[in-house]
């Protein structure tokens, strides 16, 4: 062949990183290895296959076409090394999470996955939708659970489980005291609320459209636990995921606020890029959430079990 694996390690490097020292830097190479190594495949083909742009290096037409088979193939050579190794096969994961499940469900399932799977390797980015979804599109992220939607032409969304927002308060707070709340209700609210392009926000934003312009919003945070605080310390009311809040409505520290209008009903998603070569160990992953999720109606009611038989608790 004229090509060599390490050649293709840096194309794909290069090609998620955007530029020859970040990839590097994630090779363990010398900059200039990287370079030469790219160079090289370049000469032996007589083509180009980024467009520079000053330091930075955009994968052009032909890259792009290239970009997932060669990473296909390097899955494929690293499943076939560790079966040599007499391993699994199962290889190493880079799976990314938005913050709910990454921060209720996804620690909790790599943990299984791991005991299950011995010396396998798995790598966890925690980011909003709009982050997880861009990181799958450009190959950075071999699966993604995301809590959004996402109509990127080139990912392929499949259904995991239902979810469901709830507004809620802390237990002093005056809505607390009453039972089947209007959406006018909401309106003189002071509202702590996730960011935008987070898939809780998308929803949110979705449900209240018709009261938005009148919303107060007094904080917009990127973390949960953030949020919770905020409105057990009387800053205003929040609305996030039931499986967030599960512990805190088990305590008292937070009360749901129900509102029968207003519709908060999502769905957990898996997302891959359609491109991508499923690997043993991404199989295993995806059979392993269904298997735990299998029968349940709601996240808040999924039960992971630790080795002992106990279910684990949320904290």
């Amino acid at each position: 062949m004229k090509f060599s694996l390490r050649q293709l390690e840096v194309l794909v490097a290069i090609g998620r990183e955007g530029s020859v020292s970040r990839a590097a830097q994630a090779l363990s190479m010398t900059q200039s290895a990287t370079s030469m190594a790219l160079a090289e495949l370049e000469k032996q083909f007589s083509t180009r296959l980024f467009d520079r742009q000053g330091k930075r290096l955009q994968l052009n037409t032909e890259g792009r076409e290239l970009l997932p088979r060669a990473t296909e193939l390097l899955d494929r050579a690293q499943e076939l090394e560790s079966l040599l190794e007499g391993k699994t096969g199962v290889g190493s994961l880079r799976i990314g999470a938005t913050l709910t499940i990454g921060n209720y469900l996804a620690t909790l399932l790599i943990g299984d996955y791991m005991q299950q799977n011995p010396g396998s390797r798995v790598e966890l980015a925690v980011q909003n939708t709009s982050t997880i979804v861009e990181q799958v599109a450009h190959f950075k992220l071999d699966l993604g659970l995301i809590e959004g939607d996402s109509y990127h032409p080139d990912l392929e969304i499949t259904p995991w489980v239902d979810d469901e927002l709830v507004v809620f308060a802390a237990p002093d707070h005056p809505l607390a005291r009453h039972t089947n709340l209007n959406l006018q209700d909401l309106a003189n609210q002071h509202w702590i609320l996730r960011e935008r392009g987070s898939g809780t926000r998308q929803v949110f934003d979705a449900a209240m459209r018709h009261q938005l312009t009148n919303l107060k919003i007094l904080l917009e945070l990127e973390h949960t636990e953030a949020i919770k605080r905020a409105v057990e310390s009387g800053l205003g009311i929040g609305c996030v995921s039931r499986l967030a809040l599960k512990d805190a409505f088990k305590r008292g520290s937070l009360v749901p606020l129900e509102i029968p209008a207003l519709d908060l009903k999502r769905q957990f998603n898996f997302v891959v890029h359609k491109q991508k070569f499923i690997t043993t160990g991404i199989g295993k992953f995806l059979e392993l959430c269904r298997l735990v999720t299998k029968g349940v109606s709601r996240s808040d009611l999924i039960v992971i079990r630790k080795p002992n038989g106990l279910p684990v608790e949320y904290r």
